[in-house]
């Protein structure tokens, strides 16, 4: 099996059609990733394993005009038959290389509190700046 991990750009819609269960939250659409990839600022990278799509992060870069542009990683999923092998490790990393290419000074990431395997996958790549930060989120119905 090959495994590649790939930076999607606008058009590269076709190589997101096979996707390996629990990737995702919900199933892709090809307009709605189209839109994603065509937004300057929104970056996505794939793991792939023989055509088939096991792995995705997804990022925003955050503009602000008080402050350095920061980096905001909103998803990072990869299919149960391939955790714990180091995927979600190379897309981070990945992940954050498009960051700093972009003059990112920061990236962030929040997960929930029970969630054991991702903790540990930011945890092993976070530089050492203190505990893990604890906030409360609201969500609103649009």
């Amino acid at each position: 099996m090959t495994m590649k991990i790939i930076r999607l750009q606008a058009g590269d819609d076709a190589l997101v059609m096979q996707v390996a269960e629990d990737v995702f939250d919900e199933p892709v659409r090809p307009d709605r990733l189209a839109a994603y990839l065509g937004q300057p600022g929104h970056f996505m990278v794939i793991a792939l394993a023989d055509d088939v799509v096991v792995g995705q992060c997804a990022a925003v870069i955050h503009r602000h005009p008080d402050k350095v542009s920061e980096l905001y990683v909103d998803e990072v999923g990869v299919s149960p038959a391939f955790q714990r092998q180091g995927v979600a490790k190379k897309m981070l990393d990945a992940m954050l290389a498009i960051g700093r290419e972009n003059g990112c000074r920061e990236a962030w990431v929040g997960t929930e509190p029970d969630n054991g395997p991702a903790r540990a996958l930011y945890e092993s790549r976070r530089e050492p700046h203190g505990p893990a930060e604890s906030f409360v989120m609201y969500v609103y119905q649009l």
